[in-house]
């Protein structure tokens, strides 16, 4: 088995949208879906397989079933799947937040730090995000704008557009804006540290938690400098074109645009995730075939073979 279909674990959140429920059936009984994890290994939202001898098992279930190598030789030494991809529909904006490194999130949360990147699919006109500081600022600022209201005056708040790509290290203040739909790729981890969240309620009456000592404590204060462009350029190849959107010591992530027929390669290297992104087309790999249209995610376990992508596609690939 080359191929497995992944069914996403969906999140209904305060600020969520309505965009993504067209694309999954299961959530009928969801006031909305906020969050898709389309493929996810990590413990509060498994991926569930959907085709094949696995078929109905969670994805860290398959994996643990599978060959140690069918993550690949850069997950040598990793006890967990390494990543967590999301479709995020927010139709409100989201709480200020700020994720921890790896060092800090290990010795006081036991869990992954959190570095994530966005590829933004559609945006309203004005849509905006906020991205680190407009100046440097101390954390004892940081913290005092935080209790007197205050805060709104040094975060960087910028315009983003569909196509725009966000790279966020951990230690980043950040917030997705209202209006916005983007595809995430992330560190496998559900590890956010609030900072403000607009005094709303949620649907117990109750406002959601704070986390403001820790966030203080591992936030970048420094200006932030915002640039929104694809790592790579757009760049023909046979049957489709690819852009590099963003390479990082935690994932690569490429926008594959299939006009009629291409192939990728997958590696020994590291599993491939293929999450579709418009369009309907198919997947094949190592001699199976699999249809695909918009809001599948397929994943492929190391190996050394050829991609087949066919029809009219556009797909975010993702590898380590």
């Amino acid at each position: 088995m080359k191929l497995f279909s992944v069914k996403p674990s969906l999140k209904e959140i305060i600020w969520g949208g309505k965009k993504l429920m067209e694309l999954y059936p299961d959530s009928v009984s969801m006031a909305n879906i906020a969050e898709a994890w389309v493929l996810s290994g990590h413990k509060d939202g498994h991926s569930v397989v959907r085709n094949g001898e696995y078929a109905g098992r969670t994805l860290e279930e398959t994996i643990k079933s599978m060959d140690p190598e069918c993550l690949g030789t850069k997950a040598e030494g990793l006890t967990e799947f390494p990543l967590l991809i999301k479709l995020i529909d927010a139709k409100d904006k989201l709480s200020v937040q700020v994720h921890p490194d790896n060092a800090y999130a290990r010795e006081f949360e036991n869990s992954n730090g959190k570095t994530e990147a966005w590829f933004v699919l559609d945006a309203e006109e004005d849509a905006c995000i906020v991205y680190g500081f407009n100046r440097d600022i101390t954390k004892e600022e940081f913290k005092d704008r935080i209790k007197n209201g205050s805060l709104s005056e040094v975060l960087n708040t910028v315009k983003v557009k569909r196509g725009d790509v966000i790279y966020l290290p951990s230690g980043t203040v950040h917030a997705i804006g209202s209006g916005i739909l983007l595809a995430e790729v992330q560190q496998s981890s559900n590890l956010t540290y609030r900072v403000y969240d607009y005094d709303r309620i949620d649907k117990n009456g109750c406002k959601r938690e704070l986390h403001i000592d820790k966030a203080v404590e591992v936030a970048n204060t420094a200006k932030a400098e915002a640039n929104f462009e694809p790592e790579g350029e757009r760049s023909e190849i046979c049957g489709g074109c690819k852009t590099l959107l963003k390479k990082s010591e935690y994932f690569t992530m490429e926008l594959i645009e299939v006009e009629s027929r291409t192939e990728e390669y997958a590696t020994e290297e590291s599993f491939t995730s293929f999450l579709v992104l418009e369009g309907s087309g198919a997947v094949g790999c190592g001699g199976e075939v699999m249809p695909v249209k918009r809001g599948d995610s397929i994943f492929i376990p190391a190996c050394k073979d050829k991609i087949a992508l066919a029809g009219r596609l556009k797909l975010l690939k993702t590898t380590l």
